[in-house]
């Protein structure tokens, strides 16, 4: 037997809205009776009846990264300028700790960089999570030691 010959409805005919009483989908097309609903163009989607939409009740989150990790940035002539005025000592070792003791740098602050802005002229020995490559550069040129704590 040729399923050619078969006389099996495959695919159901698209009911035809607006088409009469007799249609089944006459008058009001299966939409009711008036209001927004029943109207084309209808663009409801989260309105929520004059409550304040959901959207709206959530804080606002977007490419703000919720833990982010707070840099501080020190260029070289700052650092300088704090050895000059004698806040920092060149005999001993600058890290993160010892910048927030001496106020250089906020508490919040979790990491820091050194930037190449500006010259050095003494010999410091510094630990730092991040460096430019000009400000590695410059205190490695007078004899300084700069050491990067996770150097990826």
């Amino acid at each position: 037997m040729s399923l050619l010959n078969v006389n099996v409805k495959i695919k159901d005919k698209k009911k035809r809205l607006g088409r009469g009483i007799g249609s089944g989908k006459g008058k009001t097309s299966g939409r009711g009776v008036k209001g927004q609903k029943s109207r084309s163009g209808v663009a409801i989607k989260s309105f929520e009846g004059g409550q304040m939409p959901l959207y709206r009740r959530l804080p606002k989150r977007g490419f703000n990264p919720v833990n982010k990790e707070k840099i501080a940035k020190i260029n070289l002539e700052k650092l300088q300028m704090f050895v000059d005025n004698n806040k920092l000592d060149v005999g001993s070792k600058i890290d993160l700790e010892i910048l927030k003791k001496n106020k250089i740098i906020k508490k919040s602050y979790s990491k820091f960089k050194i930037l190449g802005s500006g010259n050095i002229t003494s010999k410091i020995n510094i630990e730092a999570d991040y460096s430019s490559i000009s400000a590695k550069d410059k205190i490695e040129k007078i004899g300084g030691v700069i050491k990067i704590k996770n150097p990826k």
